[in-house]
């Protein structure tokens, strides 16, 4: 965004700009409540304290929780110091596995805690762990990433990072105030094509951003089969009693860090959301269980399919879609458009103007499928060339590895995150925003502003080599 006149923008926004920050009146918005600082440190750019040796705990290892244990457990200068969960088998699951790894080294004085509901709290006293991993259903990834910073660990969390604003603002309050990090750990933002892209837009390739395009259409109707335990379990009540976008951190993370948003340029300002009507899930349950089962008994309130627009400070657009019902196959759209090009996913495709060398004479024809070799090897991210062979074998395609490979990085050399506690607010406030805002026939929402207005003096995500 260095050639777009920032100035002027802000100049035509400031009004409206800092009115978010505030919680000043917004013509035809509704007003966010004005929120004291927290009396704690900026945690835009903040770079803890070197860990030679980081000792984590995990809090649930169900699904996602094996994922990050099992890969990080192989690391250099990882060591599991404590597992917790409801179920006793899943723990003894995943320490069994962390001693093989150890080999009688590492991980091998784990503390075990499973039953109750509040057993992590009691690990969190005894263990004093460095950093928490929480990984459980959405209702307790607030609660568990501020105890865990109470308690002097490092957070991070699986999408989303809260339910509620309130619940986002103590986050924000309480790594301000504990200067301690908190991340959610948003994967996608570590695949392949969203690392090129993302450094394809740091280069200008594509010009000055205007609009971009995400979304989580991801079937998932199968859940619903997890009846007692397992995801479908508790998300499927989510799925009939709210009315939003409830997912959209996988589409939105990646466009928000091309965009460069909440750091320096731009930030996210306002919100509208419409949902179709809800039939994919109640036809669902109608087919496949019997009329007196639960899940026949829930009143089906949440759209199939949900469309946000969003506009930032400077006026740029963003839509963010979300479909886990629907019968379509998976796309997280990753489209961001540019003054000189598009970049587009689902299939990964790009026009430029001028057409790429050798492909294409115009931006009215993609390069897609094999002729992409051409800009993977021109344009293919730094960090992903670095640490692709270390990732294979982790989660969704090798994101998951990547990312894991980067925090631990970042904690043994002292550095930022790539995602900080703001960011992960931000992209996470899409659901309650969209959910006020259907309510509301399609009313804008303003979002708040969680850095209360110093994301204007934050660096740029950092080139990563």
């Amino acid at each position: 965004m260095k050639n777009l006149n920032r100035r002027n923008f802000l100049k035509k926004t400031a009004v409206s700009s800092t009115a978010v920050a505030t919680g000043a009146f917004i013509p035809g918005c509704a007003t966010p409540k004005p929120v004291a600082e927290s009396g704690g440190m900026y945690m835009g750019g903040f770079a803890a304290p070197k860990l030679e040796t980081v000792r984590a705990a995990f809090i649930g290892v169900g699904y996602r929780g094996p994922n990050h244990l099992r890969f990080l457990a192989k690391l250099d200068g990882f060591e599991v110091v404590a597992i917790s969960d409801l179920y006793e088998d899943n723990v003894k699951k995943e320490v069994k596995f962390c001693q093989e790894v150890g080999a009688g080294q590492r991980h091998q004085k784990i503390a075990e805690y499973w039953g109750s509901e509040d057993k992590w709290r009691l690990m969190l006293d005894e263990v004093k762990p460095d950093v928490v991993f929480v990984c459980t259903n959405w209702k307790n990834h607030a609660p568990m990433v501020i105890e865990a910073m109470k308690k002097g660990a490092h957070a991070f969390v699986e999408v989303p990072m809260a339910l509620t604003l309130e619940e986002m603002w103590e986050v924000v309050n309480t790594s301000e105030q504990t200067q301690k990090h908190c991340m959610m750990m948003e994967n996608v933002n570590y695949g392949r094509d969203e690392l090129m892209y993302l450094n394809m837009c740091q280069q200008g390739v594509i010009g000055e951003l205007m609009h971009a395009e995400a979304a989580y259409i991801h079937e998932l109707r199968f859940q619903m089969k997890e009846e007692e335990r397992g995801t479908g379990s508790w998300r499927t009540p989510h799925y009939a009693h709210r009315n939003g976008n409830l997912y959209p951190t996988h589409g939105l993370g990646p466009v928000a860090q091309y965009m460069n948003l909440a750091r320096q340029d731009d930030n996210f300002s306002t919100l509208v959301s419409f949902s179709t009507p809800a039939r994919g899930r109640k036809l669902y349950a109608e087919k496949n269980y019997a009329p007196d089962h639960k899940w026949n008994k829930l009143d089906y309130k949440g759209g199939d399919l949900n469309t946000s627009i969003i506009k930032t400070t400077m006026g740029r657009t963003i839509m963010v879609q979300w479909d886990e019902t629907s019968p379509r196959p998976y796309s997280r759209h990753n489209l961001v458009q540019g003054t000189m090009g598009t970049l587009a996913g689902f299939p990964t495709r790009v026009a430029l103007e001028g057409g790429v060398e050798g492909l294409t004479e115009n931006h009215h024809s993609w390069v897609q499928g094999e002729d992409l070799k051409v800009l993977y090897e021109k344009y293919d991210h730094p960090l992903y060339k670095r640490v692709v062979e270390q990732s294979k074998g982790s989660g969704h395609g090798g994101m998951d590895g990547i990312m894991a490979y980067r925090i631990l990085e970042c904690l043994q050399k002292g550095l930022p995150l790539d995602q900080n506690v703001y960011e992960g607010c931000f992209w996470s406030a899409v659901s309650p925003l969209s959910e006020t805002s259907v309510a509301q026939g399609g009313m804008p929402q303003a979002f708040p502003d969680f850095t209360r207005g110093k994301w204007k003096n934050t660096a740029p995500l950092a080139i990563i080599s």
